[in-house]
């Protein structure tokens, strides 16, 4: 067992990380538990299109699983990654509801964007896109992740609710998930005032076990079963269709959502975790991206939406995660939760909801590097992590923080600040509005 941990801990490195076996174990779980949501709620979205709600949870948890044990293992980096929120809902009622277009459609537009995908990581053009972003929109991105996972968190739990005559309001907050999530997030901050190690996760468990009286956590009725077959939507892809203008539409929307939610998440953690070298570039980007890539060809080859990075990756950057294993650990939980999804999918969102909203404030530090004195450089930032969360997209937060950028340094003679491959992508996200 000792010369286990020895090579695990020589091939991630946990003593150049300051980390060690124990504490990538609980960071990779707490990420899980903070993104096992995804399990129920990705075959929920995905079988309004007519796939198999059964079939849909085996191929979100085999994808899941493999994007992020290949992050691990050969990116070495703690994020993990899953059929992606927001991809998945225009998936399902843009493309297949809205358009009126199958959902083997749809599986071969996503399946299209992980080859492309592929190629454009071969050939470094992500990358590139990544290093060009400025330093002081790449710690607002981190700012701004954190605001937009908090609001995640409130949003899970019913604190905050969209509607009435407002755009957002108080929900009720003396009953029901909100109040189980109010009462998890004051347990939580508790253990975080005691330096308690491990405290997101200790909240979730204890926050689970108070749903029990409020009826919120219930029992499962089984604990172990088998993985459901992939049979139903294995490798089905709508060949004919892949050389009209609707496959052109809907993958450009892919691939543009896909890549700067990723790049923003790979960033915005990286950040965080003080991971970023000094350049300002997030180490094996090349690697991570790829994981990202083979994670969505894959995914769609069993049968699911597009698979990107979690941001949920922050709740185990948090915890301490600073290496592939936290990564490695996650693609364990992903893996366990194929025969005993009964008792994952049994945790309430209201349950990991205050780890959500405790991480928004720990990814809000990087704020207190951005130079706020420098106008050309702060309204940027404060466009880029104003328009996450309220625009509730991490891509709509760097295209219009990249705008801004170019456009303020061009009109106040400040243009040699700006690269040549930033002008590259504010055009394209220009474009963007105007095709």
């Amino acid at each position: 067992m000792g010369s286990n941990q020895s090579f695990i801990a020589k091939y991630f490195e946990f003593d150049k990380h300051k980390t060690n076996l124990s504490t990538e174990v609980n960071a990779g779980i707490t990420t899980f538990m903070t993104m096992a949501y995804i399990l129920i709620v990705n075959p929920i979205i995905l079988s309004n299109t007519g796939m198999d709600f059964q079939a849909v949870f085996t191929a979100t948890a085999l994808s899941s699983l493999l994007a992020t044990l290949v992050m691990g293992l050969y990116a070495k980096l703690p994020f993990a990654l899953a059929p992606g929120m927001g991809l998945n809902a225009f998936f399902a009622f843009t493309v297949v509801l809205g358009m009126g277009k199958t959902w083997e459609f749809a599986l071969t537009a996503v399946f299209l964007e992980g080859i492309i995908f592929i190629l454009l990581t071969i050939f470094n053009v992500r990358e590139a896109i990544i290093n060009s972003i400025p330093m002081g929109i790449k710690k607002a991105i981190s700012v701004g992740i954190g605001l937009f996972i908090a609001f995640i968190g409130l949003s899970n739990a019913g604190i905050i609710q969209a509607g009435g005559g407002t755009p957002l309001f108080l929900g009720d907050v003396t009953s029901g998930g909100a109040l189980l999530a109010l009462i998890g997030l004051l347990i939580t901050s508790i253990l975080l005032v005691k330096k308690v190690k491990g405290a997101l996760l200790i909240g979730i468990i204890a926050t689970t076990i108070v749903g029990f009286p409020m009826g919120i956590t219930v029992l499962p009725t089984a604990i172990v079963q088998a993985p459901p077959s992939m049979a139903p939507i294995f490798f089905k892809f709508q060949w004919d269709q892949v050389f009209t203008l609707d496959m052109l539409v809907v993958l450009f929307t892919f691939l543009f959502v896909d890549m700067f939610d990723t790049v923003g998440t790979l960033i915005g953690v990286s950040t965080k975790a003080g991971m970023l070298d000094e350049e300002g570039k997030v180490p094996n980007a090349k690697k991570a991206l790829m994981a990202d890539a083979l994670g969505t060809t894959f995914g769609a080859i069993f049968g699911t939406s597009t698979v990107t990075t979690y941001v949920e990756s922050a709740a185990g950057v948090s915890e301490g995660g600073r290496t592939g294993f936290t990564a490695v650990t996650t693609a364990g939980m992903f893996a366990l939760a194929l025969f005993l999804s009964p008792i994952f999918i049994m945790i309430p969102g209201a349950a990991t909801a205050p780890a959500l909203i405790l991480v928004g404030l720990f990814m809000l530090s990087p704020i207190t590097e951005i130079n706020f004195e420098d106008y050309s450089e702060s309204i940027p930032a404060f466009v880029t992590l104003l328009f996450m969360p309220l625009t509730y997209s991490i891509s709509d937060g760097i295209v219009f923080g990249i705008i801004s950028y170019v456009l303020i340094k061009l009109l106040t003679g400040k243009s040699k600040d700006i690269s040549p491959m930033t002008y590259v992508i504010a055009a394209i996200f220009v474009l963007k509005f105007l095709v």
